[in-house]
């Protein structure tokens, strides 16, 4: 008897990749210079650490590659998704990359530079970046509702963790160590409705725990800001620093915490909206009360989806592939990540303005794809403009998300439990 012989199905994040880098396109290439401008990227006295005594500070000569240079190159990977060093070498050399003249340099001198170019430059220039971008008009809210709810907080922002994937032990240090060698972990602060990213950390701890970094989130986020964060970061303590600092958080509940019920507040047939007192036991106290409100749909507690903004850079952005097996080029890929997924965000939104649409119905992935079709139609010379392409052709390019069972769903369970229209 003949044995059948399943596919196993790839894991979404390692679908094959193009070997061929995205034709470059003007317009996209500008809105990028728009944030980095010479200004950001001006002659800076480069130190980093020696590696034999790590207190004390290398100056780094300046050579070609000079740190707009290699921003340069670091974005262009991203954003043209160009599969390697040796392939961005080439690019380089032929066409020059994101306005700089064309450079020759080989291969090696790039992943060696990527080894010791501080991280810290590069994660200044994100930061100087995402407030650039946060001048800007903020994306409309998805449902008039959410209106006065965003007037009521200075920030509303989500925060999540995530473990970057395996290294390439092309190094010495590396192989020595048995089994996966993960890249870190990667913490990041985006914007609730517009993703952009507020605050980024990285550790070379793949293990790191979520709640180390809760000092750190803290400062990040401003009096009156509500942050909204996954079970990662539960804590009792951390609640009470929200209270205390005048700070707001929605987070889910851990099932079987016992809890105290103070008030309630109102309720439905499918809702419950009460104040709570966890913290019964002196070994892990909670000193002030918390609100719990709970949904039910069809035996199952919703959650909203925070993880969306590692996905779409770890998969649709390539993060997931890393490029060189050096913990602190991993740190420049993730900066050079969001950098451009923040622009990318912009885009999407001026995308949804024009077709009328929430933000969160426009697919970024689409967007990202429909680049190169507006740089071949630009060629061809029927198109200047890139958003008047994208809204023209959003139903060709699938850049508004079809709506689907799911779509359907929360649209009832909403009606249900709102009694929205």
């Amino acid at each position: 008897m003949a044995h059948k012989h399943t596919r196993s199905r790839p894991h979404a994040e390692f679908r094959h990749r193009s070997q061929i880098p995205m034709p470059a396109v003007e317009e996209v290439e500008q809105r990028l210079l728009d944030v980095l401008s010479p200004s950001l990227l001006a002659p800076r006295q480069l130190e980093r650490r020696d590696p034999r005594p790590p207190h004390r500070l290398i100056r780094m000569r300046q050579r070609l590659l000079t740190l707009p240079v290699m921003v340069a190159i670091m974005v262009s990977l991203v954003w043209r998704r160009i599969p390697s060093i040796a392939e961005v070498q080439k690019v380089l050399a032929r066409e020059g990359l994101l306005g700089m003249a064309p450079l020759r340099v080989s291969p090696q001198a790039i992943t060696k530079r990527l080894d010791v170019l501080p991280a810290a430059v590069m994660g200044q220039l994100l930061a100087e970046v995402c407030v650039r971008l946060q001048a800007q008009a903020p994306p409309a809210v998805p449902h008039p509702r959410w209106a006065p709810v965003r007037e009521r907080f200075s920030l509303m922002a989500l925060v999540d963790g995530s473990t970057l994937e395996a290294l390439r032990k092309k190094t010495q240090v590396l192989r020595e160590r048995e089994g996966l060698v993960l890249g870190g972990k990667m913490m990041v602060m985006v914007e609730a409705f517009s993703h952009r990213p507020l605050w980024q950390l990285y550790t070379e701890d793949a293990a790191a725990n979520d709640k180390r970094f809760a000092t750190e989130i803290m400062a990040a986020l401003p009096v009156r800001g509500l942050l909204v964060f996954d079970l990662g970061f539960f804590s009792f303590l951390w609640f009470d620093d929200f209270t205390d600092q005048q700070k707001f958080f929605v987070t889910r509940m851990r099932e079987k915490i016992a809890y105290r019920t103070v008030q309630v507040l109102s309720q439905g047939a499918s809702y419950r909206d009460e104040m709570i007192q966890v913290g019964l036991y002196r070994s892990h106290p909670c000193t002030h009360p918390l609100r719990l409100v709970s949904v039910l749909w069809q035996g199952t507690w919703y959650r909203w989806r925070i993880e969306d903004a590692f996905a779409l850079t770890k998969r649709v952005l390539d993060l997931a592939y890393l490029w060189t097996g050096s913990t602190n080029a991993v740190q420049l890929q993730i900066y050079a990540t969001l950098i451009f997924y923040a622009v990318l965000l912009t885009l999407c939104q001026q995308v949804a303005e024009v077709l009328g649409e929430p933000l969160e119905r426009i697919s970024v992935e689409m967007v990202f794809r429909a680049l190169y079709h507006y740089g071949q139609a630009v060629q061809r010379g029927e198109y200047d403009d890139l958003i008047l392409f994208l809204t023209e052709h959003a139903k060709l390019l699938g850049i508004v998300k079809r709506w689907r069972k799911p779509h359907r769903e929360r649209q009832q369970l909403e009606c249900l439990i709102w009694s929205d229209p």
